[in-house]
């Protein structure tokens, strides 16, 4: 028999239940649902809050698969130790520019031995050929460095203030659903409303050309241990990042 949940997730999951029933038919209002999250957030430590949108794509085609990277205007709430592949010059400013772990062929072979003690990975277009092997290492753990979301770059300087600012990496998984963190229970509502309609906007700029009917399927936000909030899915196709 499963574990029954506690008293503080029975009240929190009422909340939930209420603010839904008072709104009516549907979620609640991209405002009104972050809000929900702080208020029923129940965890001991600051919680990370995701959203879980289910887009109108078919994954099993690669041409509907959506996949990109939005720069949160107000960050994660999370330190994000950064590894750079790179060489001579391009090493050097990866250091300068605060970049975690730096490396050649030295860092390649560390991470081909197992250690992934990182957050995101940054690497220039020279060394791919090393690093492209590592993705049945990295991939999975979504550190790939890739050229779409700007991570296989000379300007390594600047790939490394994006994703130590905040910057984010979503994709389709096999049902079609983005999974993305945007922001702590700590932050104020606006901060985390702000966050949510950058992700929003960087999905609907990010749409497929060939996905036809409605695109925002079903949208819920989550914190850490905490109740699915749903939310107006209507209403979030209405946001628009800053």
């Amino acid at each position: 028999m499963g574990k029954q949940p506690g008293k503080k997730c029975l009240e929190a999951l009422k909340k939930v239940e209420a603010a839904l029933a008072a709104n009516g038919d549907g979620g609640l209002d991209p405002e009104k649902a972050v809000a929900m999250d702080k208020e029923t957030s129940i965890s001991k430590f600051d919680a990370t809050v995701e959203a879980h949108i289910r887009l109108g794509v078919d994954p099993r085609h690669a041409e509907q698969m959506v996949r990109g990277s939005v720069v949160l205007p107000n960050g994660t709430g999370k330190k994000v130790r950064v590894a750079v592949f790179a060489t001579a010059d391009k090493a050097r400013e990866a250091q300068e520019a605060g970049a975690d772990y730096v490396g050649g062929e030295d860092l390649v072979k560390k991470v081909s031995e197992g250690w992934t003690d990182f957050d995101a990975a940054v690497a220039t277009p020279d060394i791919m050929s090393k690093v492209g092997p590592l993705g049945k290492i990295l991939g999975p753990r979504g550190l790939m460095p890739n050229p779409k979301s700007g991570t296989v770059t000379f300007d390594v300087a600047r790939a490394i203030r994006e994703v130590k600012d905040g910057k984010i990496e979503f994709r389709t998984d096999k049902f079609g659903i983005v999974h993305a963190p945007i922001g702590k229970v700590s932050f104020d509502s606006r901060q985390l409303h702000q966050n949510l309609s950058a992700l929003v906007d960087a999905l609907i700029r990010n749409k497929p050309a060939t996905s036809k009917g409605q695109y925002l399927r079903s949208f819920y936000l989550a914190a850490t241990q905490g109740p699915s909030v749903p939310v107006d899915v209507k209403e979030a196709a209405k946001l628009k990042g800053t």
